[in-house]
């Protein structure tokens, strides 16, 4: 043990609490044959996909299903394809149970991000002016600002704001924020807004080539060209229910 020029022993460790970001696996199915056939195909046009991520492993779509889940098989699977499942959430006490034979740890269950914010807007229906008051997800205080290039394996982590890259975002690359992203280059990327569940979260950018979009867990990966009004043109995504939709940004 190392000791300090006062005698004072010291510890060679300490223990902390650490947030990491995650990627989610949503599952609507609980047959991992049906699982492992639809993730082969996802990826088969881009194998090198994942690279050692962490998993956290959504149950809420399943919760309700009497179908066990072979959890050891899953997590074989998921391995299989470079990730690493930590976790698991939102599933039933029996589900909860058996992944926790597993190995996996409970996480608390994720619901959207919403503060107490109250934002008045104005709707005009059939012409007459209707004064309504609804709950709006408040804008961040600030914002992180990268100013270089991202290369591939790098990964940028807003906590709790926004996250503005000035410069391109390559191929391999993630920028992560519980806000917006908003990414004034290029694009081809890993990009997740929302990250704490955020569901009013969007991604801009000039340049929008990416290798993957997500917000609030719900993910798009981008196996086919995007169209010709949106591919290397200043664009948006956004959610539509559960739908991520991506979209052209109409500049002034």
């Amino acid at each position: 043990m190392a000791v300090d020029s006062q005698g004072t022993a010291r510890s060679s460790f300490d223990l902390k609490s650490a947030q990491l970001p995650v990627m989610a696996v949503a599952l609507r199915d609980t047959q991992v044959h049906v699982i492992a056939s639809d993730l082969a195909e996802r990826l088969a046009s881009d194998p090198d996909f994942f690279d050692n991520d962490p998993v956290l492993i959504d149950l809420q779509h399943v919760r309700e299903s009497t179908d066990p889940i072979d959890f050891p098989k899953l997590i074989k699977l998921l391995k299989k394809h470079r990730t690493l499942p930590v976790a698991v959430c939102n599933g039933s006490a029996e589900q909860m149970a058996a992944a926790h034979d597993a190995g996996l740890m409970p996480a608390p269950d994720a619901h959207p991000v919403r503060t107490k914010e109250v934002v008045r807007e104005v709707e005009v229906i059939r012409e007459v002016p209707v004064e309504v008051v609804r709950e709006v997800p408040a804008p961040p205080a600030d914002a992180m600002i990268v100013d270089k290039p991202l290369r591939s394996g790098q990964q940028v982590y807003a906590k709790g704001c926004d996250l503005i890259v000035m410069a391109v975002v390559s191929y391999g690359a993630e920028v992560i924020a519980d806000g917006n992203v908003h990414v004034y280059a290029p694009l081809r990327g890993r990009a997740v807004a929302g990250a704490r569940g955020n569901t009013e979260a969007r991604i801009f950018s000039t340049c929008m080539e990416p290798q993957l979009l997500s917000i609030a867990g719900n993910y798009r990966a981008l196996e086919t060209d995007l169209p010709q009004d949106i591919a290397g043109k200043p664009a948006q995504a956004r959610l539509e229910g559960e739908k991520l939709v991506i979209e052209p940004l109409r500049l002034a």
